[in-house]
């Protein structure tokens, strides 16, 4: 590509800057989806395996914690970098250095001998995924253009994404059971292997920005920022919220954040341009995915605890008992650009927004004699058609008014707010569950405290589809969706 015509700095290329030879859309829609699936998988994919790793390498419980923490951190604190990236060198080249960046340390993960040599390869994972992450979305809104078609492929992005999170905890369960905990990482690698190949052969490049140059200020702030806002929450599991260990991580990641800010209104370059805030589509949008993921990314936390520690379940007894969820979910995504194209996405978000928190108050009556179809199943499906319907119309709308250029920043933000949301939310319901647990083990007890959890979650949906009433715009309706 460098020697391509240049055009004036700041011009945009066309949207697919090269579709000479370019794949058929359905295999840009798998690839990218593929890479999505799995850096979403691996968030969850080591849970059921944590007891393994910890008797096979000997390590502490705080270490154990890191195992998830390092990747979640590196994922949440870079993916604006990522996104920009993108922009700026291609998004087919960034999806691929990602890939192969969270394929090795996979593997290297999973020939650790040493706790440390997992811990590393866990950060650098959450490394790619986060250069990896936010080119998944911009290849297909770069490739497929705007109406039907495209609302569909973020449809099926959407429900691979949900899919690899719903089905961590059965993947994890049946490898670490049939094999060893190694092959929760292992598996990444002939995977990955088979989709850099595809990547590499039918992939076109595009880009947003010609300007090859990158805003390093920007991007050491936002990412030390977000990466001391994101261990802040973390350590607020172990020392709580009033403890310094968790107060001045928050304060000082708050402080690099505001920098980043003032640091982005000033420069001619700007990893993330503020104008795409002043859009009420991007801003809305990410908005709403930062609360309900604050409140939806715990709802598999505690359902796997209620299972495991109040009603008795092995492992992979309680990944099996989440097939019904992951079905759910994927079906609901499926089936959400459909109804998209009747309703819009305004109402459709909020209807997803109002299913789950159904669920979950249906969640929070489940007591230490519940039954798996009453207190598992039948609230689990409908927070997962909820989150199903409304994961699609936030990304549409989030990544619909952005400028072609800032498609991959845009992701970027988007990937932040969900994974931030999760973050904080998780730590949250944590601590309002431990809370009414008091340190005692009983299943009575336990049950109570992941009520309170639920309870709370409802109270942060009902407060989202308020938000979204409000702030979302409501478009022109959508156009009918085409025959497949």
């Amino acid at each position: 590509m460098d020697g391509m015509p240049q055009s004036p700095p700041g011009t945009r290329l066309p949207a697919a800057a090269d579709r000479r030879g370019a794949a058929p859309l359905w295999v840009v829609v798998l690839t990218a989806c593929a890479g999505q699936f799995l850096v979403v998988l691996d968030v969850s994919v080591v849970n059921v395996a944590l007891p393994s790793m910890r008797a096979d390498l000997g390590m502490s419980a705080a270490g154990l914690q890191w195992v998830v923490n390092l990747y979640t951190l590196s994922f949440a604190g870079l993916m604006l970098l990522g996104g920009r990236a993108g922009d700026i060198f291609g998004r087919k080249r960034v999806f691929i250095v990602g890939l192969a960046l969270f394929t090795a340390a996979s593997l290297a993960g999973g020939l650790a001998q040493e706790s440390w040599q997992l811990l590393a390869a866990r950060a650098v994972q959450g490394v790619g995924a986060a250069v990896l992450a936010p080119s998944t979305l911009t290849l297909l809104t770069s490739s497929v253009p705007e109406g039907p078609a495209r609302v569909r492929a973020i449809g099926t992005w959407t429900a691979v994404g949900a899919g690899g999170g719903a089905a961590g905890s059965l993947v994890g369960g049946v490898l670490t059971d049939a094999l060893s905990w190694r092959w929760v990482l292992l598996i990444n690698v002939p995977v990955g292997a088979v989709v850099l190949t595809c990547a590499a052969v039918w992939l076109a490049e595009s880009r947003g920005l010609v300007r090859r140059r990158l805003d390093i200020p920007g991007a050491v702030l936002v990412t030390a920022g977000i990466g001391a806002v994101s261990y802040g929450i973390v350590q607020t599991e172990s020392h709580g919220w009033t403890a310094a260990a968790a107060l001045l991580p928050l304060f000082g990641g708050l402080v690099l954040v505001g920098a980043f800010l003032l640091v982005e209104a000033r420069t001619r370059a700007p990893l993330m341009p503020l104008g795409l805030f002043r859009l009420r589509s991007v801003s809305a949008a990410n908005t709403a995915m930062f609360v309900t993921g604050a409140a939806m990314f715990s709802s598999w936390y505690f359902l796997s605890l209620y299972m495991q520690n109040v009603l008795g379940y092995t492992p992979i007894e309680a990944g099996l008992a989440f097939v019904p969820h992951s079905l759910t979910i994927v079906a609901a995504s499926k089936l959400a650009p459909r109804v998209l194209a009747r309703t819009g996405p305004k109402a459709l978000a909020v209807t997803g927004v109002l299913m789950a928190a159904g669920g979950y108050l249906w969640q929070s009556t489940a007591g230490a004699g519940g039954g798996y179809v009453t207190d598992v199943a039948g609230p689990g499906i409908l927070m997962m058609a909820g989150v199903g319907f409304m994961a699609t119309p936030l990304a549409h709308l989030a990544t619909s008014g952005a400028p072609p250029g800032d498609a991959g920043v845009v992701s970027g933000v988007m990937n932040t707010s969900r994974t931030m949301g999760g973050s904080l939310g998780l730590a949250v319901l944590s601590t309002v569950a431990a809370s009414r647990i008091g340190g005692e083990s009983g299943p009575e007890v336990l049950a109570s405290g992941y009520s309170l959890a639920f309870q709370t979650g409802v109270g942060i949906l009902l407060g989202c589809a308020a938000l979204m009433l409000i702030a979302l715009p409501r478009p022109a309706a959508a156009p009918e969706p085409a025959k497949a």
